[in-house]
């Protein structure tokens, strides 16, 4: 992989944290977690299906990622837990049956759409970037 040899620019913050607005909405931890959550397969494609399919039920989610409910629903509550996702209860049953809908929160489709989704985007049009076989 590519190499970016470049030092702290003037004007650009030393530490991290002061990127954040002093008003922000969510710590430096938060993001982090945000960030530590979506870097799971698993969980990385909950959020990648949800945010293209607007919403989804378990029962949905379960049939087009074959893993176990119990292992479905540990990466519901997680991506819930950072923010990444939300859960909807319908107080009335459809036709199927379904009574609960997951879908992208604005945070999760932000996250993967500028974060891992668009790195995966650019390796089509920068290859050699990537490539550090010259190094």
């Amino acid at each position: 992989m590519g190499t970016k040899h470049t030092r702290i620019a003037d004007g650009d913050p030393t530490d991290p944290e002061d990127l954040l607005p002093e008003q922000s909405v969510l710590s430096l931890e938060e993001y982090l977690e945000m960030q530590a959550a979506i870097g799971n397969r698993t969980r990385f494609e909950i959020v990648y299906r949800l945010s293209h399919a607007d919403e989804l039920t378990p029962t949905e989610l379960d049939s087009v990622l074959e893993i176990d409910d119990s292992t479905l629903h540990y990466h519901l509550n997680k991506l819930r837990d950072v923010g990444l996702i939300e859960k909807r209860v319908r107080t009335e049953r459809d036709s199927d049956g379904l009574y609960t809908y997951y879908r992208a929160t604005i945070l999760g489709d932000v996250l993967l759409e500028h974060g891992v989704e668009e790195l995966l985007r650019r390796e089509w049009d920068f290859g050699e970037a990537y490539d550090s076989s010259d190094n």
